[in-house]
């Protein structure tokens, strides 16, 4: 058996239909299994049907190294996802539920080698991260709290919201905010209020990004604006506006007041009370970034060290006096420790090309070895891609960009599969099929593996049989 390591798997999906001809597509990862010789590597697919309709399907396969499997006739159509997550032999379909977004389900092999739908489904509240604990699936996010907490103005404060999806008994419970313990405001004793980002577990700690949002109305109205820095009252809105994950209220200082900090949080067990917080100042926020989702990019070395990664979006806030002024960087805490490593720093912005380029995700690829989706300008320039791969050895402090990537890379997909001294990664190419490329952590190096004629593949992981 080939021991595998296995990463959370993320990704942004459609709803379904019947299937056919194909064409071209992206977008929109962690945790451990054991591969066996009657498992199958099973591929979140999109394709498009005749009618011009997107369908999801579920395609199994028994290679990543070579082939070409075919979506028509063959997978297991489901509603699609907004992330995909492999963990302990079962797939989980997590969908943002937001109007009437669909629900969240799961899936299993059977002893015949087939995708089958588990009984259950689950309307979990919207999420904006989410990890892993023993035997639970987290997903969180910040939103409103009780209204039995609310200040004088009815501003509620911001509090942590849980859902936990247990594998094993397919159930769903949420985190109980009544007692206001998970407020999560002035979390950094700055007033500020935080999300969180991320859920690493090491040993029996569980590791997640503390991410500083700015002042909610709660924050920014507390003692007369006791928390807005002087200089920065310009930064407090006026009025309602915004879209999207963009929308603001009135009263909201949007966006952090102090870039040039990255905290970590530190819980003891799933419960998510009472963090210890480590700090540095030597890097900035420690996350990516899409849209309403923030992407992990705290991760456990095989040695349970944990490597926090800042890409540094804060360049990328409109005033200066928000934006960072370190660049994309990482930190180490180590095994057993609750504080930074403060021995431990490298600058991976000044080993990319160019000197000043970020990254836009990264994912543990075995040993000390972490695989990075860089871009290919600047933060700061107009419309950077993420369309080139790297290798960071964390040991030897070393950025080593992936050679043999097909030259019109479009996107890479949101997941990765570690296994035998490669990383895999699915790769969307304008006017062809989605390939798994596999690469060679030691050498950076990528081979061309499977590819799949539909779109786009937005989840993959080896599943071994559960009667």
């Amino acid at each position: 058996m080939n021991k595998k390591i296995w990463r959370l798997m993320a990704a942004a999906m459609m709803p379904a239909a019947v299937l056919s001809a194909c064409s071209e597509n992206d977008e929109p990862a962690p945790i451990g299994g054991e591969e066996t010789t009657d498992g199958k590597y099973v591929f979140a697919t999109q394709a498009t049907s005749t009618g011009g309709n997107t369908v999801n399907l579920l395609v199994t396969g028994e290679s990543l190294d070579e082939g070409e499997l075919s979506v028509v006739n063959n997978g297991l159509k489901n509603d699609g996802a907004t992330q995909w997550v492999f963990y302990k032999n079962y797939l989980y379909a997590l969908q943002y539920n937001q109007g009437n977004a669909g629900t969240t389900r799961s899936y299993y092999l059977d002893s015949n080698g087939n995708v089958k739908a588990r009984d259950k489904e689950f309307r979990i509240s919207r999420f904006s991260s989410y990890g892993a604990y023993d035997d639970d699936i987290i997903t969180m996010s910040t939103g409103d709290g009780p209204e039995a907490y609310a200040d004088s103005h009815g501003y509620r404060p911001q509090t942590l919201l849980i859902t936990y999806l247990n594998v094993f008994n397919e159930t769903s419970k949420t985190n109980d905010t009544s007692t206001g313990e998970y407020s999560m405001e002035n979390f950094l004793g700055n007033g500020e209020y935080v999300t969180l980002s991320g859920a690493e577990q090491s040993g029996s700690k569980l590791f997640c990004g503390a991410i500083p949002m700015g002042l909610s109305q709660y924050g920014s109205a507390y003692e007369n604006g006791k928390w807005i820095r002087p200089g920065f009252e310009h930064l407090v809105k006026t009025e309602d506006g915004g879209t999207g994950s963009g929308a603001y209220k009135a009263g909201q200082l949007s966006g952090t007041q102090y870039p040039d900090e990255c905290w970590v949080a530190i819980y003891d067990n799933a419960e998510m009370l009472h963090p210890t917080l480590a700090k540095t100042d030597k890097i900035s926020t420690p996350c990516g970034r899409y849209r309403s989702q923030y992407y992990q990019t705290i991760w456990a070395a095989e040695n349970g060290d944990i490597y926090v990664f800042s890409p540094s979006y804060a360049k990328t806030m409109t005033d200066k006096l928000q934006q960072t002024t370190l660049p994309a960087g990482v930190c180490r805490i180590t095994k057993d420790s609750t504080k930074f490593d403060d021995s431990y720093y490298c600058n991976l912005e000044a080993q990319t090309t160019g000197g000043n380029r970020s990254f836009m995700r990264c994912w543990p690829a075995g040993g000390n070895s972490f695989l990075m989706v860089m871009y290919d300008r600047p933060l700061t320039e107009k419309n950077p891609a993420a369309i080139e791969l790297a290798i960071f050895d964390a040991t030897a402090k070393k950025l080593t960009y992936v050679t043999g990537l097909p030259a019109n890379v479009s996107s890479f997909g949101k997941t990765v599969y570690t296994a035998n001294g490669k990383v895999y990664i699915p790769v969307n190419v304008e006017n062809e099929h989605p390939t798994i490329y596999g690469v060679n952590t030691s050498t950076a190096v990528a081979t061309k593996g499977v590819s799949i004629d539909g779109d786009a593949v937005n989840g993959f992981g080896y599943m071994t049989p559960i009667d």
